[in-house]
């Protein structure tokens, strides 16, 4: 069997780098979507053609059992179990698709996204057509759409101030049983790690709980066992090798922490997801977070539904609030990404992969920051800004708060003397980079 590509080779803003490269949730997403392809068909699947993204005639010319799909395309295992099954027994070439209706679609994966294809169903019901598809025995121009529901369930907060949900009403999020996302914005990296994976994890969970009583009775002996309320035992927290987490550490699942991490007195986290090599000092707060790998958090650091890239430092005192921020960087102590607009409660505007500004349909929502990004200490994010990477921002009286999006050509260490204080990683398409190595720098 096989698999061909189709390679998006646009910068993701404000990382200046493809979708591909991004890490969404611990790993890389091409790495990601190798890894669900070779769990799902238990082999390794044979590379055939890699397409230009906006060549789309190249579909015709794939050979044998095929699957082919873009290189920026988020889905989960539970997404890709619902279409291949179907697509299997049916035999004949498909494509995956999604009802336009889905509110669980409509919150997370129409907004800021460009390339999903309107089209209808056998029906007559409109839908949405994903860039993945399932050739038996080559290409046909006879592609039937195998529709996937997200089958979400509402999660979050009942109870919160009418102001902060725009209208009487609540304040929730979609946890899904099936998602899909197409990467083109951090925004979109922010509902694939957190959203889509955490809520997801947590709402698939609570629904197999629901409905396997020997499963909740299991439950019920671990905890008894372990002498551990139930969602911290080791049957909802799964916990890597040579992790060290400290007697007054407080865990909550369903929950992962990779290997050779080390968890702090006073550590809380609630349904996180944590990879290799981290450390998280006394006192930090996580919840619904997810941390990639080599990271680490100093005391009192506090993420709420916040995604961080590998080999980063969220530094003390700091508050994060439904943020990404990008590998290699430094956030310094007590800065807060605040994530509400305090005056007009209207949904938040966000760049698209074109740099133009579009409504997000979250009346809460965090800032982005970029690769290799230096920030100083104190400062102050509005929603929905970025940071582009590898920028350096130091705190002084005249830039305390970031109210606009902050580009490279603004980035403070233009200031200093000397052109090779920090150097450029992650540029622009067609502008050139150095090979010198700048963390060791700062």
């Amino acid at each position: 069997m096989y698999r061909y590509i189709f390679e998006d080779t646009r910068h993701v803003p404000p990382f200046n780098q493809p979708a591909s490269l991004l890490t969404v949730g611990t790993v890389p997403l091409k790495l990601h979507q190798e890894a669900l392809f070779t769990s799902y068909f238990r082999q390794d699947l044979s590379l055939g053609n890699s397409f230009p993204y906006n060549e789309r005639a190249r579909l015709k010319t794939v050979t044998g059992q095929s699957v082919v799909y873009s290189d920026n395309l988020w889905f989960d295992r539970e997404f890709l179990e619902y279409f291949m099954s179907r697509a299997q027994k049916m035999g004949q070439p498909c494509r995956a698709a999604f009802p336009a209706d889905d509110p669980c679609f409509k919150a997370y994966t129409l907004p800021l996204a460009t390339n999903f294809e309107r089209s209808v169903d056998s029906a007559g019901r409109p839908i949405f057509l994903v860039d993945l598809w399932y050739f038996p025995d080559g290409y046909s121009d006879n592609i039937v759409p195998v529709v996937v529901p997200s089958d979400a369930v509402e999660m979050g907060f009942y109870s919160v101030p009418d102001f902060m949900t725009m209208e009487q009403g609540n304040l929730t999020h979609y946890g899904p049983a099936r998602a899909v996302v197409s990467i083109e914005s951090w925004v979109h990296v922010y509902f694939a790690a957190i959203i889509c994976s955490n809520f997801g994890r947590g709402s698939r969970f609570d629904q197999y709980v629901r409905t396997h009583n020997f499963y909740s009775l299991k439950l019920l002996w671990k905890s008894i066992i372990e002498q551990r309320q139930l969602l911290s035992s080791s049957e909802v927290v799964r916990v890597g090798k040579n992790t060290s987490i400290h007697p007054t550490a407080v865990i909550t699942g369903p929950a992962s922490i990779g290997d050779n991490c080390t968890i702090g007195p006073g550590v809380f986290l609630d349904n996180c997801t944590i990879g290799d090599n981290v450390t998280i000092d006394d006192g930090c707060q996580l919840m619904m977070s997810t941390l990639g790998n080599n990271c680490f958090l100093p005391f009192r650091a506090s993420l709420y539904l916040t995604a961080v890239m590998e080999n980063t430092i969220i530094a003390q005192n700091t508050c994060l609030q439904m943020c990404v921020i990008g590998r290699n960087s430094f956030v310094g102590a007590g800065s807060t990404f605040t994530d509400f607009n305090l005056v007009e409660q209207k949904p938040i505007r966000a760049a698209n992969i074109h740099g133009e500004l579009m409504d997000v349909g979250q009346v809460v929502l965090g800032s982005a920051v970029g690769h290799n990004c230096r920030i100083g200490s104190g400062m102050v994010m509005f929603p929905g800004r970025m940071i582009e990477s590898d920028v350096v921002l130091f705190a002084s009286p005249q830039r305390r708060v970031i109210s606009r999006n902050i580009g490279f050509d603004e980035s403070d260490h233009h200031l200093l003397t000397g052109s090779t204080a920090h150097v450029r990683h992650y540029p622009r398409p067609n502008e050139g980079v150095s090979e010198q190595e700048s963390w060791d720098r700062w």
